[in-house]
C-alpha cells in the first residue's frame, strides 16, 4: 500500500491487506456515487422544504386558526422536538440494524406524517403530525450523510459531502418559491403537502440502495461487504479488487457513553456546541423570516419574495464552501463562515432600510448554509464507523434542541423587540465559531476510521 506525494488517494498494491476504504479508493468515484448523490439529494431537498415550510406558512396558519405569536412558535417547535427524538433514536439504531434499513424507514415516516399535516383539522393535530414527521426526518438527515460518506473515496470526500448538503439550498428555494406562489392563492395546506409528496416519490428508489460495506464489515459480515463492493465496482465500470476486504479488529461495544471516552470526548463537545449554535441562528431567523419582514412593514407577498431571494443566496454559499473545504480545510472554513453569518445577522437586525436589510440577510443565509455544509462533512469524519451513526445522531440532536428553542425565543421576544431575538441568533453563530476554532481538529485528507482503535486526529 502506498500514497503518492502528489496528494492522490490511497491505492491498493496488495490483494490481501486492503480494507473497505482502500477498496473504495481504488474503485474511485463514479456512476454509483453519482446515483447515490441524486437519491440522497432529492430526499435532502424534501427534508429542507419540510423543515422550513412551517415558517413560510406560519402567517397563514396563524390567521386561519387565530394563533398568537407564542403558540405559533410552539407549532414550529413541534417538528424540532420530533427531530430531536428521531436523531437520538435512529442514530444508535442505525449502528445496530444497519444504514439501509434506517435509510428507508425514516423517510417513510417523514413522508406519511408530513402529508397528513396538510389535512390537519386543528392546531393540535397539526402539531402532532409535525412531531411525527420530525421523528422520521430527524433520523433521515444524519443517516443520509453517514451512508453517503461511507461510499466515498478519501480524495475530495469533504467537497462531495458539501455538495450533498447543497441540496438543502434547492429545497429552501423550492419552499420559498412555492410559498410565494401558493400561500397567497390557495393557502398553506397544498404548500405543506409538497415536500412529503417528493419524499414518497423517492422512497422506492431508496429501498434499492445496498447496505454500507463499512457497516457490514464492522458487523462481522465481510462476505456481504465484498458483494456490495463488487456491485459498486461493476456500476462504476472498474475491476473489482481481488479478495481484499479484510475485517478490522472486532468493534468494541458502543453506545452513547462511547461518545465521551477520552479519545472522543473533545470531538463530542466541539460538535454539540457547533451544531447547537449554528441551528439556533439559522432556524431562529428562518422560522420567523416572513414574519420579520411583515413586522418591518412589508406586505405578505413582498415578504415571500424577499425570503426567496435569501434562499437563492444559499447556493453560492454552498459551492464556495465546497471549494474551500478541500483547499483551505474544514476548521477555517467553518469558523470564517460562522463569523460572517453572525455579522450578517447583526446587520439584518439593525438595518434602517431595504438595501441593508437584504445585504445582512443574504450574508447570513449564504455563509450560515456554507458553514453548515462544511459541518455536515466534518462530523462523520470525526467518528469511527462503529459509532458514526450514534455520534452524528447525537450532534444532530443538539441542532434540534436549538431548533425547538429558536422559534419560541422569537415568539416571546419579537412582540417587543426585533433586535433582541436576532442578537441571540447571532450569538449562536459566534458560539459555533468559537467551539470549532478553539477546540476543533482538522480532518482534511484523512481516511475514515471503522472502529475505535486509533487516537482522534490531533491539530
Amino acid at each position: 500500500m502506498s500514497r503518492s506525494g502528489s496528494g492522490e488517494p490511497w491505492r491498493v498494491t496488495s490483494t490481501r491487506t486492503a480494507t473497505v476504504q482502500q477498496a473504495i479508493d481504488e474503485i474511485g468515484h463514479g456512476r454509483f456515487q453519482r446515483r447515490l448523490l441524486a437519491v440522497c439529494g432529492v430526499t435532502w431537498a424534501a427534508d429542507a422544504a419540510e423543515v422550513l415550510l412551517v415558517g413560510f406558512a406560519l402567517p397563514s396558519i396563524r390567521a386561519e386558526f387565530g394563533l398568537d405569536a407564542v403558540t405559533g412558535g410552539l407549532l414550529a417547535t413541534a417538528g424540532f422536538v420530533g427531530m430531536l427524538l428521531g436523531a437520538w433514536f435512529w442514530g444508535p439504531a442505525a449502528d445496530r440494524i444497519g444504514r439501509r434499513r434506517g435509510f428507508v424507514v425514516t423517510v417513510a415516516i417523514f413522508a406519511v406524517f408530513g402529508l397528513a399535516a396538510a389535512f390537519a383539522p386543528s392546531p393540535g393535530w397539526l402539531m402532532a403530525f409535525r412531531f411525527l414527521a420530525g421523528f422520521g426526518l430527524g433520523g433521515a438527515l444524519p443517516l443520509d450523510f453517514s451512508l453517503y460518506a461511507e461510499y466515498l473515496p478519501s480524495h475530495n470526500r469533504g467537497r462531495r459531502l458539501v455538495l450533498l448538503e447543497s441540496f438543502w439550498a434547492l429545497g429552501t428555494i423550492a419552499a420559498a418559491g412555492l410559498a410565494w406562489v401558493l400561500v397567497p392563492t390557495v393557502g398553506w395546506r397544498p404548500l405543506m403537502a409538497t415536500s412529503a409528496v417528493a419524499a414518497l416519490l423517492v422512497l422506492w428508489i431508496r429501498a434499492r440502495v445496498p447496505e454500507s460495506p463499512r457497516w457490514l464489515v464492522v458487523a462481522g459480515r465481510a462476505d456481504e461487504a465484498r458483494e456490495v463492493i463488487a456491485q459498486v465496482a461493476a456500476v462504476n465500470g472498474r475491476p473489482m479488487p481481488a479478495d481484499v476486504i479484510v475485517p478490522e479488529p472486532p468493534a468494541e461495544r458502543v453506545g452513547v457513553r462511547t461518545l465521551f471516552v477520552p479519545r472522543l470526548r473533545r470531538v463530542t463537545v466541539v460538535l454539540w456546541l457547533a451544531w447547537f449554535g449554528i441551528a439556533l441562528g439559522y432556524y431562529g431567523l428562518f422560522s420567523w423570516l416572513p414574519s420579520v419582514f411583515v413586522q418591518q412593514g412589508y406586505s405578505f407577498l413582498a415578504s415571500y419574495g424577499y425570503a426567496f431571494v435569501l434562499a437563492l443566496a444559499q447556493v453560492p454559499g454552498y459551492f464556495s464552501a465546497a471549494w474551500l473545504i478541500e483547499r483551505w480545510g474544514r476548521r477555517p472554513t467553518i469558523v470564517t463562515y460562522l463569523l460572517v453569518s453572525a455579522a450578517g445577522t447583526f446587520v439584518f437586525a439593525l438595518a434602517p432600510g431595504t438595501a441593508l436589510l437584504l445585504v445582512g440577510g443574504i450574508a447570513m443565509s449564504a455563509f450560515s448554509l456554507g458553514a453548515w455544509g462544511a459541518l455536515y462533512a466534518y462530523t462523520p469524519e470525526l467518528y469511527p464507523t462503529s459509532v458514526r451513526g450514534t455520534g452524528f445522531g447525537a450532534a444532530s440532536g443538539m441542532s434540534r434542541i436549538a431548533g425547538a428553542l429558536a422559534p419560541v425565543i422569537g415568539g416571546v421576544l419579537l412582540a417587543s423587540s426585533l433586535v433582541l431575538p436576532l442578537s441571540v441568533y447571532a450569538l449562536g453563530f459566534l458560539l459555533g465559531a468559537a467551539a470549532v476554532g478553539l477546540l476543533g481538529v482538522e480532518t482534511r485528507g484523512r481516511p475514515l476510521r471503522d472502529v475505535l482503535v486509533a487516537e482522534v486526529a490531533t491539530r
